[in-house]
């Protein structure tokens, strides 16, 4: 029998490095995790470069790798898929960033990058959209939330460039910089300039709404400043329904991941509840994958709460995260005639709170898999399975020869 379905879970960041926290085994590799298991044990495995070996991936160009789009080809910066995933439309020469709500002190000093990790924004969003003016630039501009202190900028005008610095600092403690332009080019130079005038403005309106002034009251840092980076230009993708032949959709709560999903023409499925975050509902995304397996060729689903843990650097939280990951998994175990592939985009190990260029576990399950003898679901056991070592390109096109969507090279 031969599947005819994908299910392409992508648990973002779960791989990690020996945790002291943890007695020296990954966070992986001390959860309980008994669904995971059996699937590993019932499937075929192995470990995966998401780009190359020695490449520490974006979660942008690690899930553009995952889906069959060179990133070395199709990426110019994070900007216009977060966008994309917020909900603007991004056509092809528009700029976008990825942006994040910060507190700032009144002497101008960041204090918190995350304000807080602050939820709902969209309030002080839509005071940005009404109280800040680009026209006399000829710029127009969309601003949007995105998950958690996540939103999205994009501009839409002539003469614009995508070659132009942060004004985050990446840490706490200091002051926000100035955007720059990369290239001595009047572009690249009129986008900064632009920029600092978006942010001064924004700044002043954040600072006085009154969700900010009730934040103050109630002990919470403000979300009072927008941090901006990874700009890029938006390009044309090539639908993932022409590529492939195949039908397909998105469940994220990351923007990033629904942004691409909607760049390459993925169906976007809502879920209540879904956060990014520790609390968030991954029982109800596997349920509307499996809903939605019954109309679509192809579900990618993205769980990102693994990855907020490494990048906080806790050991022990990402391990109990991946312990009810696995819980939510469970009905998994009974999906007729779907070839379902788990696997990690990239490593954020907890001892260096950020991403890592070491390769990461992935299982393939389904008829027609050729079981190897892989009991369990880890870095190290993993690394032993019948797949071997294969890069990120290699993974969907060994699903879709699964469900014989692949195409014969040669006579």
């Amino acid at each position: 029998m031969t599947a005819n379905k994908i299910l392409f879970i992508v648990l973002d960041g779960i791989s990690d490095r020996p945790s002291p926290a943890l007695g020296g085994l990954t966070p992986l590799a001390a959860a309980r995790k008994p669904v995971l298991d059996r699937l590993a044990k019932e499937g075929i495995c192995g470990i995966m470069d998401t780009i190359a070996a020695g490449v520490r991936p974006g979660s942008d160009t690690a899930h553009l790798a995952l889906l069959g789009y060179d990133p070395y080809k199709y990426y110019t910066g994070r900007g216009p898929l977060e966008c994309e995933g917020t909900g603007i439309h991004m056509e092809p020469g528009m700029i976008g960033f990825r942006c994040n709500y910060a507190t700032i002190s009144r002497e101008g000093i960041i204090t918190d990058r995350r304000a807080g990790r602050i939820h709902d924004t969209a309030a002080l969003s839509m005071a940005l959209t009404e109280g800040v003016d680009l026209s006399g630039y000829g710029v127009e501009f969309a601003f949007r939330s995105g998950a958690g202190h996540r939103a999205a900028l994009a501009l839409r005008g002539e003469g614009l460039g995508h070659c132009v610095s942060s004004n985050d600092p990446k840490k706490d403690g200091v002051f926000p910089l100035a955007v720059k332009p990369l290239k001595p080019v009047a572009a690249d130079e009129k986008t900064a300039v632009v920029c600092n005038e978006f942010i001064r403005q924004s700044t002043g309106i954040l600072y006085d709404h009154p969700l900010n002034k009730e934040r103050v009251k109630n002990g919470l840092n403000p979300a009072n400043i927008v941090l901006m980076r990874g700009a890029g230009e938006m390009g044309h993708f090539e639908p993932f329904s022409i590529r492939y032949g195949i039908s397909g959709s998105v469940i994220s709560a990351a923007s990033l991941i629904s942004g691409i999903g909607s760049a390459l023409g993925l169906t976007r499925v809502p879920v209540t509840g879904i956060t990014g975050s520790q609390d968030s509902n991954i029982t109800g995304k596997i349920a509307a994958a499996i809903t939605e397996l019954k109309t679509r060729d192809f579900v990618l689903v993205n769980i990102k709460g693994a990855d907020e843990s490494g990048h906080d650097g806790l050991a022990e939280q990402k391990r109990n995260f991946i312990e009810k990951t696995d819980t939510a998994l469970a009905p998994l175990l009974d999906l007729p005639d779907c070839i379902i592939v788990i696997c990690a985009d990239h490593s954020t190990p907890c001892t260096i709170k950020d991403h890592s260029a070491d390769p990461v576990p992935v299982l393939i399950h389904g008829d027609g898999v050729r079981i190897d003898d892989v009991a369990g679901f880890d870095e190290y056991l993993c690394a032993g399975g019948g797949l071997n070592r294969i890069t990120g390109a290699a993974l969907l096109p060994t699903a879709l020869d699964l469900i014989n969507k692949a195409h014969k090279f040669g006579a």
